[in-house]
């Protein structure tokens, strides 16, 4: 099991880069004829299908996952998720990564948005609701994911995910407002 607790062990240690991408994403260039007859390049990124969860308790918390973002290069308080296998149903993957991550189970799963993740990719994006979440067990970390599942009580998690500290964060909006945890102020 790689469920860590020292906030340290989480941490990478970059030991290189290179121009080139390893595999997980890919990158193509498309070719599209212009209304005016031009044409032009595009490069398009390509990635599976993922999922990001806003898991609530009942006892009013939300549960979020401490781990390294390559991207940004630090540990980031993120929402449980991950890849949906090709033929996976959204809210299979959901419940697998929640438990996968966390060691939490929800009593309800509801896919409440779907978008790509930018212009220039196909990588389709769910914003999984996952209400009446208790813990169940240990969480079982795919082998290359070192994380540590956190709870926070219901005002800091909803002001971390709007604080934008966090890669999903558009996700995790659609999930707050689909919860009804966010009110109008003007």
């Amino acid at each position: 099991m790689r469920t860590v607790t020292d906030r340290d062990a989480l941490e990478w240690a970059l030991v290189g880069e290179r121009p080139e991408p390893a595999g997980f994403l890919k990158v193509g260039c498309r070719t599209y004829r212009y209304p005016d007859g031009r044409e032009g390049d595009w490069d398009i990124l390509k990635g599976p299908r993922t999922v990001a969860l806003v898991a609530l308790t009942d006892d009013g918390h939300g549960v979020l996952v401490s781990q390294f973002r390559p991207g940004p290069g630090k540990v980031l308080k993120e929402l449980p998720g991950g890849l949906v296998g090709p033929d996976e149903p959204v809210e299979d993957a959901a419940a697998r990564e929640l438990l996968e991550e966390t060691g939490f189970e929800a009593r309800s799963l509801t896919v409440v948005m779907q978008t790509y993740l930018a212009s220039y990719a196909t990588h389709v994006r769910y914003a999984v609701l996952a209400q009446g979440c208790r813990k169940v067990g240990e969480p079982r970390p795919d082998s290359d994911e070192f994380v540590e599942p956190i709870t926070l009580p219901l005002d800091e998690y909803v002001a971390h995910v709007l604080g934008g500290q966090l890669t999903d964060a558009d996700m995790g909006l659609a999930g707050l407002v689909a919860a009804g945890l966010l009110k109008q102020t003007i």
